[in-house]
């Protein structure tokens, strides 16, 4: 009888990455806090297109595109991103010849408790991932979704404890001071804020 053998192909990569230290470089991750605070309190296109979205909480994503231009601390985290980004497309094998990845699109969002972001891509860009900034106890997770399942048609249900590469949806709690990069093709959502205070976190676009 001959061997049998089971390969796995087409793998979908999420990058985890510390990108600032919460306790060494506080004074940076309080100078984002605070942007992120002003900004929602002073952006009033942003603060009306939340309101007109139904957006419990406040993102700057319709609003601003030059927060690197406005607070300083924001245009050390993008360096730093971009940096961790293009070193990731390069792990992914992506070939890219002179051209390097740099920031598309940069925004923030205040996730208030009891809101949450629906699943959703990013279309027309290469790399999209989120800087987690702060995330009060019970804060919410972030959703992957495997980009087969539309097509899974007379898939039966998983058991519960298949491993973490066989699964349809992955969440990850992320950490303070953390990025998450992925492809932006790939669907993911942000669970309901459970936590009794707002998430914070920075998204971006890369292409």
């Amino acid at each position: 009888m001959a061997n049998a053998s089971t390969k796995t192909y087409f793998a979908t990569s999420i990058h985890e990455i510390g990108i600032v230290d919460p306790v060494k470089e506080a004074d940076l991750m309080d100078e984002l806090k605070a942007g992120v605070f002003m900004l929602s309190e002073e952006d009033e296109a942003g603060i009306a297109w939340c309101e007109s979205q139904g957006y419990l909480g406040y993102t700057s994503y319709a609003s601003l595109n030059d927060l690197p231009m406005r607070i300083p601390a924001f245009a050390e985290l993008e360096k730093r991103l971009v940096k961790a980004a293009n070193a990731h497309a390069r792990a992914l094998g992506f070939e890219m010849g002179s051209h390097k990845l740099s920031m598309d699109s940069y925004w923030v969002n205040l996730l208030d408790p009891g809101a949450g972001h629906s699943g959703h891509i990013h279309p027309n860009s290469i790399l999209s991932g989120t800087f987690y900034l702060d995330l009060p106890e019970g804060a919410s997770a972030i959703r992957f979704e495997d980009p087969r399942l539309p097509f899974m048609m007379n898939s039966p249900p998983l058991r519960s404890d298949v491993a973490d590469d066989e699964k349809r949806f992955i969440y990850f709690q992320p950490e303070i001071g953390q990025a998450l990069f992925w492809e932006s093709w790939l669907r993911h959502e942000v669970m309901v804020n459970m936590a009794d205070d707002p998430r914070l976190s920075i998204s971006f676009n890369l292409s």
